[in-house]
C-alpha cells in the first residue's frame, strides 16, 4: 500500500519497524516525551536542509528573508537568526519576537496594510525598516520620527501592475489592499523628499504558492523592469530591493515541487545587469511556506473509530481548530486531503477507505476525506504532513474550547 495513499508526494521523514521517525525519534516516543496529543513537530534538519537548497541555487549575492507570519514559533524563530539573512514582519506582535533574537535591527522590514500609530512609533524606536503602504503611513512616520529625535528608514511596498500567474494567493496586480500602486509610487515619493526619512527602496511582491518555475521567473523580471522605473524617481540611492518570493509547496495529488534550480539560474542570469542598475542594493527574496511547510506535521491520536453506512470515521483528538488549513477550510475553492498516514503503523493492510475527523460539532472538521490508510484503531496516531506553515496560529483554536495543541523544535 503507498503510505499516503493517492498522494505522489514522498516522505519527508524516514520510517523504521513501520513507525514514522521525526529527529529520530519514533513517533510513539515522541508523543509520550511530549505528554499529550494532538501537537505540532517541526524538524531542525530539514529546515537546515531547504536552507541549504536555496543557498545553492539562488545566486550568491541574493539576501534570504523569512517572512515571520508562515511559523512565528519562538524557539523556530530563533533557530532561523543564525541561519538567514533577515526577517519580514507584519505586526508588533511579531516584531517583539524577532527583536528578542540576534538578527541585526536593519535586516529586519515590516510590512502590512493596516499598521497602528503604535506599531509605527515601535518600529521607528527599534531602528527597522518599515515598509510603507500608503502616504498616511508615510506622514505618520514622519511625525513619529521628529518626536523620538529619530529618522526612520522606510521602503515602499509597491502593487504592480502585474501578476504573478498561476499563484495560490495573489498578493499584486489589480486593485489591492497590499501596498501602493506602481502609477502612484511616483507621486508618493516626491512628497517625501521633504520629509526627515531614510529611503532604503521597495518591496514588490506579486504572489505566493507558486509551482511554477516559469511563472515567478516571469514575475522576477517584470519586478526588475518595474524597480527600474521607479528609482529613477527615488530621493536616494536604492539600497533594499525585495524582489518578493512565490516559491511554493506541493500539497495536494498530482502537484509536483517547484524547479528551484532553474528559478535561481533565471535569477542568476538576471543579477549582472541588475548590479549594475543598482549598485548600492541589497537584493532579497522574502520566504516563509518555502523554508518551513515541508519541515512540519501535525499529530493527533484516534479516539474513536466509527462506521457509519459502510464509511470508516476516525474520530480524531485534533482537528480544524487545530489545522484549519488541512480541513479545507482556509482558502481552498475545492477540498483536497493533504498527506496524511497512520504514523505509527506507515503501511499497512486498509480494507477500505477512512476518513479521519476531528472532534468539533461541525461536518467541517474533516482532516482526510475518504483516503487509503492503514487500518487504525483507538489510540494510533494520525500525522499530517506539510504541516509546518500557516497551522498553529492560522487556526481557531478556541473554537468550542477543547485543549490547545502544543509545538515543539526537534
Amino acid at each position: 500500500m503507498n503510505p499516503l495513499g493517492q498522494h505522489t508526494i514522498a516522505l519527508p521523514f524516514p520510517v523504521l519497524d513501520n513507525s514514522l521517525v521525526i529527529g529520530g525519534v519514533p513517533i510513539d516516543q515522541l508523543a509520550a516525551r511530549i505528554g499529550q496529543t494532538p501537537f505540532y513537530a517541526y524538524s531542525r534538519g530539514l529546515i537546515n536542509e531547504r536552507i541549504g537548497q536555496l543557498r545553492s541555487a539562488l545566486p550568491a549575492d541574493i539576501h534570504l528573508h523569512y517572512a515571520i507570519k508562515s511559523n512565528p514559533m519562538p524557539a523556530l524563530v530563533q533557530h532561523l537568526a543564525t541561519r538567514v539573512d533577515g526577517f519580514d514582519v507584519a505586526s508588533a506582535g511579531e516584531l517583539k519576537t524577532v527583536l528578542d533574537t540576534t538578527m541585526p535591527q536593519e535586516k529586519i522590514s515590516f510590512a502590512g496594510p493596516g499598521k497602528t500609530k503604535r506599531e509605527l512609533r515601535q518600529a521607528a524606536a527599534a531602528g527597522i525598516i518599515v515598509n510603507i503602504e500608503s502616504g498616511r503611513e508615510m506622514q505618520l512616520l514622519a511625525d513619529i520620527g521628529a518626536s523620538l529625535g529619530v529618522k526612520p528608514k522606510v521602503a515602499i511596498r509597491v502593487n504592480p501592475d502585474f501578476e504573478l500567474k498561476s499563484s495560490g494567493m495573489k498578493m499584486g496586480g489589480g486593485s489591492r489592499q497590499f501596498g501602493v500602486d506602481s502609477e502612484q509610487v511616483p507621486a508618493l515619493l516626491a512628497g517625501m523628499s521633504g520629509l526627515e526619512l531614510d529611503f532604503y527602496g521597495f518591496q514588490i511582491f506579486s504572489g505566493s504558492q507558486n509551482l511554477r518555475a516559469e511563472s515567478i521567473m516571469e514575475a522576477q523580471q517584470k519586478t526588475l523592469d518595474l524597480a527600474r522605473q521607479l528609482a529613477a524617481d527615488a530621493p536616494a540611492p536604492v539600497r533594499l530591493l525585495n524582489l518578493g518570493g512565490g516559491f511554493g509547496i506541493p500539497y495536494f495529488p498530482g502537484e509536483q515541487s517547484l524547479d528551484l534550480v532553474k528559478v535561481g539560474a533565471h535569477l542568476a542570469s538576471l543579477m549582472p545587469s541588475a548590479r549594475y542598475d543598482f549598485p548600492e542594493a541589497e537584493f532579497v527574496i522574502e520566504l516563509g511556506r518555502y523554508i518551513v511547510g515541508e519541515a512540519g506535521i501535525y499529530v493527533c491520536r484516534v479516539i474513536d473509530r466509527k462506521i457509519s453506512r459502510g464509511q470508516v470515521f476516525l474520530v480524531a483528538d485534533g482537528g480544524l481548530h487545530h489545522h484549519l488549513a488541512a480541513s479545507g477550510n482556509f482558502g481552498q475553492v475545492i477540498r483536497k486531503n493533504y498527506p496524511v498516514v497512520v504514523g505509527n503503523r506507515v503501511i499497512g493492510e486498509s480494507d477500505r477507505t477512512a476518513s479521519v475527523v476531528g472532534p468539533l460539532c461541525t461536518p467541517l472538521d474533516i482532516l482526510a476525506d475518504k483516503m487509503q490508510l492503514a487500518h487504525a484503531q483507538e489510540g494510533d496516531l494520525i500525522v499530517v504532513f506539510q504541516s509546518g506553515a500557516y497551522g498553529f496560529t492560522a487556526s481557531p483554536r478556541e473554537f468550542l474550547g477543547h485543549p490547545q495543541p502544543l509545538e515543539i523544535l526537534i
